[in-house]
């Protein structure tokens, strides 16, 4: 019998639970060693694993979160979406992956992290039924599939493509644009998987779409203000403008711009708020400003009423001499 001198309730230096029999610490998922008694599991575990391993029920009780039926966390375990899925892992069959929005957040995405992991298999496999895991067919090949933090994840051309079934076109676009400036999509790769994509629901919405990424956007407000200017009658928008002073030096960038008519977009979200960004920004400003651009800032409420982003930005550019273009009866 091996002990670390404690109660089974407490923890043993390497991270697991101590009973008076058995002694269950964390390994990393790669390994499965049985030594002396000792049994060690991964951070995350099957309750037919941890059974077979020697762990009592109620040594799975004191340790284990319940994600699903059959499926533990360890309370050791940082509570994120890499380790939920890391839990789910043994149950998808083989070839799926995980995805959607699951797959836009593992891959750095402007995404929120869905509580419930999403996963995707291909339709000849069997779709697991589980509460706590949503699983969806999806026309998949292993060519679609990359790794991701050790897990299948669907690769920045299928995940777009996948969340262009229910996602807005704004925020598929601010999607697009992440994985373009993080380097996981390429105009090619999403060309060639749209077209092998023909008929599949979604595919019109991402190919309109398409056209309109840029690497350039810096985060989802950027990219949401941009489709919403994109879809008015304003003119197109510049992203990352540079301004240029008067020896023809670039002081700074706007986040949206006509350089036409000195005009720029700013948005100013949470991590603006300290004071040495608040510092930049008014220096940022000022540079542009003494070179003759008018400035428009806009923040996180902005994003609720884009119509009324919409019309000032139109007063901004009519107040530096821009006009709509006449009806196409009196052109």
């Amino acid at each position: 019998m091996i002990s670390c001198g404690m109660a089974w309730a407490d923890r043993c230096p390497q991270g697991g639970w101590v009973s008076t029999d058995v002694v269950v610490a964390r390994r990393p998922a790669s390994l499965g060693i049985r030594l002396l008694g000792v049994e060690l599991l991964p951070g995350t575990y099957t309750w037919a694993g941890a059974r077979a391993s020697g762990m009592t029920r109620r040594q799975i009780e004191r340790d284990g979160v319940r994600l699903g039926r059959g499926v533990y966390q360890s309370r050791a375990e940082p509570d994120d979406l890499p380790t939920r899925c890391r839990a789910w892992l043994p149950v998808l069959p083989d070839g799926a992956a995980f995805g959607l929005q699951t797959a836009a957040a593992l891959l750095g995405a402007f995404v929120d992290p869905p509580a419930v992991p999403q996963a995707v298999v291909p339709p000849d496999r069997l779709l697991p039924h589980r509460s706590g895991l949503v699983a969806l067919h999806r026309d998949l090949r292993p060519e679609d599939v990359v790794q991701v933090h050790g897990l299948p994840v669907t690769d920045a051309a299928q995940t777009f493509l996948d969340l262009a079934r229910s996602t807005r076109p704004d925020e598929l676009v601010a999607v697009g644009d992440a994985l373009l400036r993080l380097g996981h999509l390429t105009p090619e790769g999403l060309l060639a998987r749209l077209e092998r994509g023909a008929g599949l629901r979604g595919v019109v919405r991402a190919r309109r779409c398409a056209p309109r990424l840029t690497p350039l956007a810096q985060s989802r407000p950027e990219s949401l203000v941009r489709c919403w200017l994109l879809d008015s009658h304003l003119p197109d928008p510049e992203p990352q403008l540079p301004v240029v002073n008067r020896r023809g030096v670039v002081v700074t960038h706007g986040d949206l711009g006509w350089e036409e008519y000195r005009v720029l977009l700013e948005y100013e979200g949470g991590g603006h708020a300290t004071a040495e960004k608040l510092d930049t920004d008014v220096d940022r400003h000022s540079l542009a400003a003494a070179d003759g651009y008018l400035v428009q800032r806009f923040g996180r409420r902005h994003l609720r009423r884009p119509a009324v982003l919409v019309d000032r930005v139109e007063g901004a550019l009519r107040s530096r001499g821009w006009r709509p273009p006449p009806p196409r009866h009196l052109r």
